[in-house]
């Protein structure tokens, strides 16, 4: 009987050990996803193609799975979120900024739902990206 219940035990602290693991690498992965966008973002330097990048980064991230959605979301909400702190030092509470944050913000969510970042590209993006 101590046997069973011994392999029990084991096989649940190992099922959930290995649901980390996977967790941890699907959020490695997420992230890494998020940079290359963010890197190809800066490296095009092209106009009002960034929601287009907040929605790749977002995508590609969410397609590792629950880690990576967890990581798009946790990247995605700071990087809007710190912005929106040295702005209201900057300017008070004057909203300066918001409304390209909320659009960047849907953007973010358009991608993690697995639609298609294409429907931000702006015309004449290199097909690079």
């Amino acid at each position: 009987m101590k046997l069973f219940t011994g392999l029990v035990l084991c096989s649940l602290v190992l099922g959930v050990h290995s649901r980390w693991f996977s967790f941890l690498g699907e959020a490695y992965e997420g992230a890494k996803d998020m940079w290359r966008a963010y890197s190809d973002m800066r490296e095009a330097n092209y106009k009002n193609s960034d929601k287009y990048f907040h929605a790749r980064g977002n995508r590609d991230g969410a397609e590792r799975g629950p880690g990576g959605v967890w990581a798009a979301k946790v990247i995605s909400d700071a990087r809007e979120m710190i912005p929106r702190v040295t702005d209201f030092f900057k300017h008070g509470d004057s909203g300066h900024g918001l409304e390209d944050s909320r659009a960047d913000q849907a953007a973010n969510e358009w991608g993690r739902s697995g639609k298609d970042p294409n429907h931000f590209r702006p015309p004449g993006l290199p097909d690079k990206y």
